[in-house]
């Protein structure tokens, strides 16, 4: 299945199910719905009618929702506990169980969103010593809201000394009409190590995606590190075009910094048939971090590719 053909119905994408704790955390409660599978009526914003009467933790406003969740990690002396679990609007943080010795949290989706006019944070911090995974329970689907306003999600990452985050959502899918700004802000310390990796699908079955804007910034040691802006869809310029996308509808990357990681200058090329899609392996300048760029037609192939740098990621870091 190409990337231009994904389903329109609102079930997450073949291949993004979740995992079996995943599905667990969700089972028989309404309000824990991967936004993926939640339904609207035209005209009216979900958040209205999926928000529990008694959920006043996030701003409700007439052009869309205002919600802000956070996540601590902190190290106990003898493990990664997790101190602060603040689910807010269509965040909801589920705790899954440790996994050698990494505490590891599920967002799932309470409510339909990123929908026009949403203002939606993600506030993770990984404290000295300790050991966090992030994943997210369904691919997140941007839609076109009540409003003409454009959607923002940001996510801010810190990571402490000695400690690490592995950042690993399901896709965020581009839907028509939809209007889309989403940033990373990354602080690291000098013996911080962070595993990143996103995935985008532009637009369902025979339809064009939303416009898509994403921001990436990363700084170590209060130093830049990598600053990374992307943008898909009308009105951003050519960006279909060869240079680009070259029509492909799936793109993504993976960042990892680790102190450890071979100081080796030599991009690595990944994909022999560029219609299959193809990724480049590259390090940055700043620090111990190398840069997975990839397109390709499908989200398996996307995946096939991330997953062949991750693989040399790890070699690198032996």
């Amino acid at each position: 299945m190409t990337a231009a053909q994904l389903p329109t119905s609102t079930r997450s994408p073949a291949g993004y199910q979740p995992g079996a704790e995943e599905g667990e955390a969700g089972k028989g409660r309404a309000t824990e719905v991967p936004s993926a599978f939640q339904a609207h009526t035209p005209g009216t914003h979900p958040s209205a009618q999926s928000r529990a009467p008694d959920d006043h933790t996030s701003d409700l406003h007439p052009t869309g929702v205002r919600a802000t969740a956070r996540i601590r990690a902190a190290h106990n002396g003898r493990t990664t506990t997790l101190p602060l679990l603040h689910s807010d609007g269509p965040f909801h943080l589920r705790r899954l169980r440790a996994r050698d010795g990494r505490a590891r949290v599920c967002v799932i989706g309470a409510m339909s969103a990123p929908l026009g006019g949403d203002r939606l944070e993600l506030d993770i911090a990984a404290e000295a010593r300790s050991e966090l995974e992030v994943t997210t329970a369904a691919a997140t689907i941007a839609l076109r809201g009540s409003t003409t306003a454009p959607a923002t999600y940001d996510v801010r990452l810190s990571v402490g000394e000695n400690a690490s985050l592995n950042w690993l959502p399901q896709p965020l899918i581009s839907t028509r009409g939809s209007t889309l700004h989403q940033s990373y802000a990354v602080e690291l310390a000098s013996t911080s190590r962070l595993l990143l990796r996103e995935e985008q699908l532009l637009g369902r079955t025979a339809e064009p995606p939303g416009h898509l804007s994403t921001r990436l910034t990363v700084r170590r040691e209060g130093q830049l590190l990598l600053d990374q802006h992307t943008a898909y869809g009308y009105p951003a310029p050519a960006w279909d075009g060869p240079a680009v996308l070259g029509g492909h509808r799936a793109v993504g990357q993976l960042l990892a910094v680790y102190p450890e990681l071979a100081a080796d200058p030599t991009p690595y090329f990944i994909g022999d048939d560029p219609a299959e899609g193809r990724a480049v392996l590259t390090p940055l300048a700043n620090g111990p971090a190398l840069l997975a760029t990839a397109v390709a037609p499908t989200p398996a192939h996307l995946r096939r590719l991330l997953d062949t740098a991750l693989a040399h990621v790890l070699i690198a870091q032996a």
